[in-house]
């Protein structure tokens, strides 16, 4: 019996179809939004989450909770992440 393998998108695409999921994953952007583009900006000056956190004064394990949408982050805690980032900040009301 041959096993079928789904990517990550097939998945997503099929549950999608359920208003259920797609509600919460509607809920969720914000985090994801945020957790994207955090590690981006990370990766891009080769910093790993510890150096970030060292940069920010705290530990490796919140950056790690960030990223990992693990947390709900304050302004402050975003606002220190993004100037040690060299970045900024734009929130959007919709």
């Amino acid at each position: 019996m041959k096993k079928k393998f789904y990517t990550h998108q097939d998945l997503h695409d099929e549950w999608m179809k359920s208003l259920d999921y797609q509600h919460e994953y509607e809920k969720l952007a914000p985090e994801f939004q945020i957790a994207k583009q955090i590690i981006a900006a990370r990766i891009k000056q080769k910093l790993t989450q510890k150096e970030l956190a060292n940069k920010i004064g705290t530990g490796q394990a919140v950056i790690s909770r960030l990223e990992g949408m693990n947390a709900k982050p304050s302004l402050s805690l975003l606002l220190r992440v993004a100037q040690a980032l060299n970045t900024k900040i734009e929130i959007t009301l919709q």
